[in-house]
């Protein structure tokens, strides 16, 4: 790369500034670059509030290579692009309607990201490779607490950028900032995975597998006592294979009343988690811990909890339970209730692990002087703090902010019970909407974070006849590609009900996979060819999406 251009603009003093220059009367950046990547840092003269910083490269590519785009959180599609594919933003027509683009915006980086309509134009959070016959080429951020580190190509124009989410972000008169901290590794694709993260200097992640139930995926909220001790029995067909047994969302009365004790689960939920333990499983359970949905008796009784945009209207977090706010965690009464309820779970109740799902809510818009990737390494490190040795399965996050503080994380979005998704699917609102293509494509892509950054959670399976649009061989398919790219395996079938030739599909693919993953390649129009080891015997999967 070569040719490299600057870019920064800056509020000062109620002004707002555009830059190209290494030093001006403003700010001095001091940079550190060689062939092995590239640092720069900002010592303003006075304070000054950061807006926007990027890099430019002339960067040609070759024929046949491939662009990873890792997307900005858990469920953004993420794969592997040739120049000749676009990426999706959102459709013209929600673009053009600001409460529309809000709505649709929620739980992507749409409101603050570009999108380049035209071949060849993608982007990627905290990491992104090129990769040939030959070799992959890495570039990794290895600092998203001052921002999120984004990278721009457009392979036809030869163009690369490195970008920095810096809005918002404020930095006192001499204070030395990290705007970007960008390594690059060329070699093999394993090899330059492994080097990336060991100059991360993230621990090995404290599971290597994990298998077993979770209630979401048939009854969705519609839980009860009967239905989850009935299930647990039902996973004793598979004793041997399965270690958790988690409940999903549902046994509270509202999302963020987490200790208000709910009608359908009389006894509590300390009587589950004994439940569970005494068939001597893991007991998990899910939380949305920024969350309080706006009927909750949470956010009725502390409006004040809750951020507040511009207008000082409470900020909508999620759109699911007819839309939930998001609790502010640079409150001390919200880390407090936080702390609290946290303490109740894991040590009252006794739950093992935490399934924590829509984090990304936390930061959603700079504030308090702070940038995105800021507030949302302020936000993980809290959870851990509170969390303390108990596992953490992350969900809904940008995934660098979760390397080396979760210990296993989803890295596809939710599947759909119709494989091919729901109608509005095909209307593409925006890239976190479930589907079971989508997630197959992302177990697929992201499958190099499994035992570097956390335990790989692809989502679940189905091997069940009823409450399902699956054909067989999709159901087949799902659950082969679980098994060969994720270590945390879910089902949320009543076990019961299988008959024997699914109970052993079931254990085969609760087992860890010994596979070795030679190549997986995606060609025109969803087809895949995955190229591996499996018993020591060389195989190839082939579908077409």
């Amino acid at each position: 790369m070569k040719e490299k251009r600057l870019y920064i603009k800056y509020r000062l003093s109620g002004n707002v500034y555009e830059d190209d220059l290494y030093q001006n009367e403003h700010y001095t950046i001091e940079e550190d670059v060689s062939e092995y990547g590239i640092r720069t840092v900002i010592k303003p003269k006075e304070k000054i509030e950061l807006l926007a910083f990027s890099l430019k490269y002339n960067r040609k590519c070759v024929a046949e290579e491939r662009f990873f785009a890792n997307g900005y959180q858990s469920w953004t599609v993420s794969q592997e692009y040739t120049a000749d594919d676009k990426e999706s933003g959102l459709p013209r027509l929600i673009d053009k309607l600001p409460f529309a683009k809000r709505m649709a915006s929620v739980a992507g980086d749409y409101m603050f990201a570009k999108y380049v309509p035209k071949h060849g134009c993608f982007h990627s959070f905290t990491y992104c490779y090129f990769r040939n016959e030959v070799e992959t080429e890495l570039y990794g951020s290895l600092n998203e607490k001052t921002g999120f580190t984004v990278f721009y190509v457009d392979m036809d124009g030869g163009i690369f950028e490195i970008s920095k989410d810096v809005e918002g972000a404020v930095v006192a008169a001499g204070e030395k900032y990290e705007l970007v901290n960008v390594a690059r590794f060329k070699g093999a694709y394993d090899e330059v995975f492994d080097a990336y993260f060991k100059q991360l200097r993230i621990p090995k992640p404290r599971i290597e597998h994990m298998a077993g139930y979770t209630s979401w995926y048939n009854y969705f909220q519609s839980i009860d006592e009967k239905i989850i001790l009935r299930d647990l029995e039902g996973l004793d067909r598979v004793k041997d294979a399965a270690d958790i047994f988690q409940v999903d969302d549902g046994y509270e009365t509202f999302v963020g009343d987490w200790l208000d004790r709910s009608e359908k689960f009389p006894n509590g939920m300390k009587y589950i988690a004994d439940k569970i333990h005494d068939k001597g499983y893991l007991a998990g359970i899910w939380l949305a811990p920024f969350n309080a949905q706006k009927k909750s008796r949470t956010a009725a009784e502390h409006p004040d909890w809750m951020i507040k945009d511009q207008r000082g209207n409470p900020v909508v977090g999620c759109m699911g339970w007819g839309g939930a706010y998001t609790l502010d965690i640079y409150k001390d009464e919200v880390r407090e209730h936080i702390r609290h309820f946290f303490d109740v779970v894991l040590n009252d109740w006794g739950y093992d692990m935490v399934k924590l799902d829509f984090l990304y809510s936390q930061c959603m818009f700079p504030r308090y002087g702070l940038s995105r990737g800021r507030i949302m390494a302020d936000a993980m490190e809290f959870l851990r703090e509170c969390v303390g040795d108990k596992l953490i399965l992350g969900c809904g996050v940008p995934l660098g902010s979760a390397f080396g503080i979760v210990d296993a994380c989803r890295i596809s979005c939710d599947v759909d019970l119709n494989f091919k998704g729901k109608y509005y699917n095909r209307l593409h609102i925006n890239n976190e909407l479930p589907s079971a293509k989508n997630a197959i494509t992302n177990s697929v892509f992201r499958r190099h974070l499994d035992g570097r950054a956390f335990c790989n959670d692809p989502d679940v399976f189905f091997l069940r006849d009823y409450n399902l649009k699956f054909k067989e061989d999709q159901k087949l398919l799902l659950a082969k590609i679980n098994n060969l790219f994720g270590n945390v395996l879910f089902v949320s079938d009543d076990i019961n009900t299988y008959n024997e030739k699914q109970i052993e599909t079931l254990k085969r693919t609760f087992a860890k996979s010994n596979a070795i993953i030679i190549s997986a390649e995606r060609s025109e129009r969803n087809y895949y060819t995955i190229k591996y080891l499996e018993d020591g015997e060389r195989k190839t999967l082939t579908f077409e999406l």
